[in-house]
């Protein structure tokens, strides 16, 4: 029984931030369990590679969620980083925080989660490249690349069209107004990605008090009583169990932590002794109230060069490859969500409720299990998506079988209210609304998918049903909260019900929030951890 202060489970976007943050002043000796291997892959390191990683199993989960009658019975592809860094390892590197208001409903759901705290805790963690101002931070751990030079020619066609369909240019989506169209940060320094695991993990191996183990999965929490004092890992596939003095902390994500706190007896008890393990504490909320964003993208055939041009042939292959690898420059050395933006589907909406993502390339003619941003399609493409915001359909993350190697039952529950349908009808209306505005209409030649003759309401909802899937966000699977009838977690992220365990990763969230959950998974980490060491 090796002993430790903290052991930390998953060395992911809040793992690696916590890792850092408690081994710091060197009094207390923590230990990291990633279930994956090393980050130092080439394709990991290289911005656009990531589109090599979404069906990786060297470095990815490979999640599949249940036949969803939302998605027109498809089973849904859910990629989950199993590395250094997790997710934040092979995301697409956008950083955006979300809108103010989603955080007032974090405070009203969890006291010191508010706006202000958030804000502040945001600009002490960023280095931001635009500078810093009541907003952005800088100096701090994580360099954030305000992402202006290099972008393609047809950004500003896309920002200008926004701009004639009335949606007003943004200058920066983590500013005083979230509204507009603009371009993306994004987590890239030097011509890398700029993952959790590079920002915060690695500066803080160098440490004595840190340890880290990869290629381990942790099976379930070992309790004396009702206090964690330990875990169970499967090694090489041998058990063994490791010890601590202070605190287990639960940063698997939003599928793995409610997995292992059900494999540990805190859960639905029903679900749990109809499984054969022993009911710890029962809570129906583990694993209950799944949020994530669905996302669609609608393509264009263009009469002006795209990256399909670029990245499509064998010439432009190497061209790119050597742009990238001799200056660090070139498409490979960004995401390919250049452009996006937010806007509100009905002026009724007191904010935001769809995000945009303007892309200079088109994938329609994939490759098997592969995502093929490095093989686009053979002609001038241009692919406009969104995603909602704010979705009020919930699914939910539940063990299928005791073995803890064997993934969950995951039923996504997409498109499951009429509020959502009703609203991703009216954001693929507007889609169209800004393609046909000049600054862009000019440059197409014609539509691709869904194709002119989808036109009906009830045509619309079938393509989005049959095309629609995750854009990588679940989240609130051990949502925190006040309320012990309603959530997982207490205020400070410790589990209801037992002692000496916490949960601090995006499954922590109380609501979903309206953007991309990277940046509010690495600041649970950073919140969290000042938690612990105050002591609460």
């Amino acid at each position: 029984m090796d002993e430790s202060d903290y052991i930390i489970v998953g060395a992911g976007s809040a793992g690696s931030v916590l890792a850092n943050r408690l081994s710091a002043d060197g009094r207390h000796r923590v230990t990291v369990i990633e279930a994956g291997g090393t980050d130092r892959r080439f394709y990991v390191q290289m911005p656009l590679g990531y589109g090599k990683l979404v069906y990786d199993p060297a470095v990815n989960w490979l999640y599949r969620t249940e036949p969803d009658p939302g998605l027109a019975g498809q089973a849904d592809h859910w990629p989950r980083g199993r590395l250094l860094g997790g997710s934040s390892s092979i995301n697409a590197m956008v950083w955006c925080r979300g809108h103010r208001e989603d955080y007032e409903g974090w405070g009203r759901a969890a006291p010191g989660w508010g706006w202000e705290p958030v804000l502040s805790a945001y600009r002490a963690l960023e280095d931001n490249e635009a500078g810093a101002d009541d907003f952005r931070g800088q100096g701090g751990p994580l360099f954030v690349s305000a992402n202006r030079r290099g972008l393609h020619p047809l950004v500003n066609n896309y920002i200008a069209a926004c701009r004639q369909a009335g949606l007003p240019e943004s200058p920066d989506f983590n500013g005083a107004e979230q509204e507009g169209a603009g371009v993306y940060q994004m987590t890239i320094k030097g011509a890398r990605r700029n993952s959790a695991a590079r920002a915060f993990l690695r500066p803080a191996m160098k440490r004595p008090n840190l340890r880290v183990i990869t290629g381990t999965q942790v099976t379930r929490v070992i309790f004396e009583n009702r206090r964690a004092v330990g875990v169970e890992i499967d090694r090489a596939g041998r058990r063994e169990r490791l010890r601590c003095r202070g605190e287990v902390i639960l940063s698997g994500g939003a599928v793995n932590s409610p997995q292992l706190l059900q494999l540990s007896g805190i859960g639905p008890g029903a679900l749990l002794q109809g499984l054969g393990i022993g009911v710890r504490f029962d809570n129906p909320n583990v694993g209950a109230n799944m949020s994530d964003h669905q996302g669609i993208n609608y393509t264009w055939r263009m009469t002006v060069p795209t990256y399909n041009d670029e990245l499509r042939p064998w010439w432009g292959k190497l061209r790119a490859g050597m742009q990238y690898l001799l200056g660090g420059r070139g498409p490979l050395a960004k995401s390919i969500n250049h452009g996006g933006g937010f806007f509100r589907t009905s002026p009724d909406e007191p904010r935001p409720n769809m995000q945009l993502y303007m892309q200079a390339f088109s994938t329609l003619i994939p490759r098997e299990g592969e995502r093929p941003i490095l093989t686009p399609d053979p002609f001038s493409g241009l692919s406009l998506g969104l995603s909602n915001c704010r979705p009020t359909s919930r699914g939910h993350i539940r063990l299928k079988t005791r073995d803890p190697l064997a993934h969950p039952e995951i039923v996504a529950n997409a498109f499951s209210t009429d509020h959502d349908v009703a609203e991703m009808l009216l954001a693929v209306k507007f889609l169209r609304c800004l393609a046909s505005q000049p600054a862009m209409a000019a440059l197409i030649a014609e539509e691709l998918r869904p194709g002119p003759q989808v036109t009906s309401d009830a045509d619309l909802i079938a393509d989005f049903r049959a095309r629609s899937g995750t854009v990588y966000h679940p989240s609130c699977t051990c949502r925190m909260g006040s309320d012990p009838a309603a959530s997982v977690l207490d205020p400070d992220c410790r589990v209801r019900g037992v002692e000496g365990l916490r949960v601090i990763d995006a499954s922590a969230f109380p609501n979903l929030i309206a953007g991309n959950t990277n940046a509010p998974a690495i600041l649970m980490g950073w919140l969290g951890a000042e938690r612990i060491l105050r002591g609460v």
